[in-house]
């Protein structure tokens, strides 16, 4: 029987070697168990050693995964810009972002996983070249599926998870604004998202939440695809409410990427988030770029990937230069990881820095993930231009529609889904009190943070840490073990298990603590809860 590991343990020996690992001992015994057909168990411990294989002395890089730690390894930088736009400055803006996604993510949609030859072949044989609108259909060489993505046929937006990822995203927002925590979006998908179409890494992360296995484990946890480009892709929306203020923008989309991501995979998200927000208000590239780079780690590959094809982008005239020198540099990794496909991007804002049409054709016609680089770019830029000044031509096709496999959300007009946006962005501009009130000295390390008293859905209940137990007031019931528990500023984490008459219950707390106040919800079900401390440990 084949078993999760033996699909996945391949694509982990090139993850854990790119984390800068050395595998060649382990990778050995792994391709002979594999040539072999070892049984279950067997393989399991292996991938088990390979997960637990320590980076090697030698690896330069600098890459965290938690968003303290990020913090620390992030340059100087501005992080919150002012922005002086008007409200009706701020629904172009953000209206164009969303506009100028669709249109690049269209664009690239037909050819999307082609190398950078094959597009150029297919552009030939159509008599396209030099590309100025969408693609033409061939029926013999384009799946019927995506004919609605090509010239001519294009009367809406259609489906595509670059554009489901951005209204998850604003449904997660919307319902938690300034609480909005990794749990609450891996709910927003378990609620909304249907599991057939999510891919590779969020593929993984979403059967880990189906197995009980929730951020953060969900993004390691047999997932080595941790650092493709699905979280980068789902980074828009994060901009968008934080519009001037890449910090925000960013930590944001930490929160969401780290559901299912690690490293260089959360990085990709917070970076264009950073630049989306600064897009808001700047118009040179330099500056918009480096508002990205200014959140993430300095010393990661990321970072030095952008800035060698910043380096480029300035030396050479020619983009088709450039972009070999990218292929040259880092065409090793996989054409869906988040490495390659950024350096795509910010190759693509350079040469489109004064034409949306070129930033967007240039970036499709570098290959790789060519929808998800495509829409990256056509944000950032109708961020910076406003839907007003984006060509008719690229946007007018959709007559402000977009088709989605979000839960409720399957026929969307653009307008509204600014106009919600823009809603959410005010809501967030205005940071609330508790944020500016930290707790000091309080860890977790097992019995710890004291008493609280908590009002939550399901009635009042005592959460006690001296003793690790929890128990419901008001019904009599308890106490109930806290199976596990952790504290990182301002984050708390517990979970315990309600018997239930043969079977348990497992509830799993996910909120920030502020001073002497706790918020934050049991999940499963999203149910509210909020405390107060009447005691210290």
């Amino acid at each position: 029987m084949k078993i999760m590991e033996r699909g996945l343990i391949r694509a982990e020996l090139i993850q854990r070697q790119e984390e800068g690992c050395d595998i060649e001992e382990i990778s050995t015994r792994i391709k002979a168990a594999l040539d072999e057909d070892v049984g279950g168990a067997e393989l399991v411990t292996l991938y088990d050693e390979l997960m637990e294989l320590q980076i090697d002395e030698s690896f330069s890089y600098v890459e965290p995964s938690t968003l303290g730690e990020i913090h620390k390894e992030r340059p100087e930088m501005v992080r919150k810009l002012e922005c002086n736009l008007s409200d009706e400055e701020l629904f172009d803006r953000t209206h164009g972002a969303w506009l100028g996604r669709a249109a690049g993510c269209a664009l690239g949609k037909p050819v999307e996983g082609w190398p950078k030859e094959r597009i150029d072949k297919y552009l030939n044989h159509k008599n396209a070249l030099p590309l100025d609108n969408y693609l033409p259909y061939d029926e013999k060489i384009i799946p019927r599926s995506l004919r609605s993505s090509t010239l001519g046929n294009i009367e809406f937006m259609d489906r595509d998870d670059d554009l489901d990822f951005p209204i998850l995203g604003l449904i997660a927002l919307e319902a938690k604004g300034h609480k909005l925590t990794p749990r609450a979006i891996a709910n927003t998908w378990l609620h909304y998202m249907p599991y057939g179409l999510v891919y590779t890494a969020e593929d993984c992360a979403y059967r880990n939440f189906v197995q009980g296995i929730f951020p953060p484990d969900s993004a390691s946890h047999r997932n080595p695809f941790r650092e493709w480009i699905g979280a980068q892709i789902r980074a828009d929306i994060f901009g968008y409410v934080a519009p001037a203020w890449p910090e925000k923008a960013a930590e944001l989309a930490f929160y969401d990427a780290s559901i299912s991501h690690t490293k260089n995979g959360i990085y990709g998200e917070m970076f264009v988030a950073a630049m989306i927000a600064a897009a808001f208000v700047y118009d040179d590239i330099d500056d918009i770029v480096a508002a990205g780079l200014g959140e993430i780690p300095a010393n990661c590959r990321l970072a030095e990937c952008v800035k060698d094809t910043q380096a480029w982008c300035k030396a050479e005239a020619d983009w088709e230069v450039t972009w070999q020198k990218i292929s040259d540099h880092y065409g090793n990794y996989h054409g869906v990881h988040t490495i390659n496909n950024a350096a795509l991007v910010v190759m693509g804002l350079y040469y489109g820095s004064d034409d949306f049409e070129k930033g967007i054709i240039v970036t499709v016609r570098g290959g790789w993930d060519t929808d998800c680089t495509g829409a990256t770019v056509g944000s950032i830029l109708g961020a910076r231009m406003g839907a007003k000044a984006l060509p008719e031509k690229w946007v007018g096709v959709f007559n402000d529609r977009l088709k989605s496999a979000v839960r409720d959300h399957n026929d969307n007009r653009f307008s509204e889904l600014a106009e919600r946006t823009v809603a959410v962005a005010k809501t967030l501009a205005v940071e609330p009190e508790q944020a500016k009130s930290p707790i000091e000295n309080a860890t977790l390390t097992g019995a710890a943070g004291g008493i609280w008293e908590l009002e939550t859905g399901w009635g009042r209940q005592q959460l006690d840490f001296t003793k690790g137990i929890i128990s419901f007031i008001d019904d009599d019931f308890g106490p109930y073990n806290i199976t596990s528990s952790s504290y990182g500023h301002p984050e708390l984490r517990f979970e315990f298990s309600v018997d239930k008459g043969g079977w348990d219950f497992e509830v799993s707390f996910e909120g920030k603590v502020s001073g002497e106040k706790l918020e934050g919800a049991y999940f499963p079900m999203d149910t509210p809860v909020a405390g107060n401390r009447i005691a210290k440990a």
